[in-house]
């Protein structure tokens, strides 16, 4: 496909659960999909909760989490501001685009998962067959996403997202409000975990899950190789 139309989704929530620390999008998990999809030439869209100017966790803009992604969306002065006007998803039409892509951090974790305007949104994408992707925390968006027959949209699919180990690994397992692989696995989904923090992208239909931050850029380049099949 020549030119897609990509909606990028991102958190509008900005605390990390009561112990009193910010949190937000992982900004490497942003950037990298943004210019994975911006050099293949597509046109992107960015959206969040509320809109405006969406919570970049600051632990991911300290200097031993940049890439060569998050430094050139630095100097990007469209892309900054582009960011700073996001979208609010209650005025986001899935017809507009071909395919969808949330990125985690941790912020997701508290908006996402009950947002019924975030969960019709995916479920017009999926009945059209348009491709949807997610990475690390950004999965958590489907778990209240259903299929037209009632049942939930990742029963039966394989997906990655962030692991229980990770979750141990950076200390949050008691803070946020719960796993997101014990609860995707509850839902019916089977769970690919491959080594933690280790680049780990699983395509299921149109389904495009990666684990980690490390698996940013190859899941955007999921969702290109299924619009290239399109």
């Amino acid at each position: 496909m020549t030119n897609p139309r990509i909606l990028i989704v991102l958190t509008s929530h900005d605390q990390l659960g009561d112990t009193g620390e910010k949190t937000g999008f992982w900004l490497e998990e942003f950037a990298a999909p943004y210019y994975v999809f911006r050099d293949a030439g597509a046109e992107v869209t960015l959206a969040s909760v509320a809109g405006g100017q969406p919570p970049v966790d600051p632990k991911s803009a300290l200097p031993e989490w940049q890439s060569d992604q998050t430094r050139r969306f630095d100097a990007d002065t469209a892309a900054r501001k582009a960011l700073g006007n996001t979208t609010p998803i209650a005025n986001i039409d899935a017809g507009d685009f071909d395919a969808v892509f949330f990125p985690g951090g941790h912020g997701p974790m508290w908006d996402f998962p009950g947002n019924q305007t975030l969960a019709h949104l995916i479920e017009a994408f999926d009945e059209e067959g348009k491709p949807v992707g997610a990475v690390c925390h950004g999965p958590v968006a489907l778990v209240a996403a259903r299929k037209a027959d009632g049942t939930p949209l990742v029963a039966g699919k394989t997906v990655s997202a962030f692991t229980n180990g990770e979750e141990d690994a950076v200390g949050l397992s008691d803070v946020v409000p719960f796993l997101l692989e014990d609860r995707l696995r509850a839902l019916g989904a089977t769970i690919r975990n491959g080594k933690d923090f280790a680049v780990n992208v699983v395509t299921d239909g149109n389904l495009v899950t990666g684990q980690n931050p490390q698996s940013s850029a190859e899941g955007a380049r999921g969702i290109l190789a299924l619009l290239n099949q399109a």
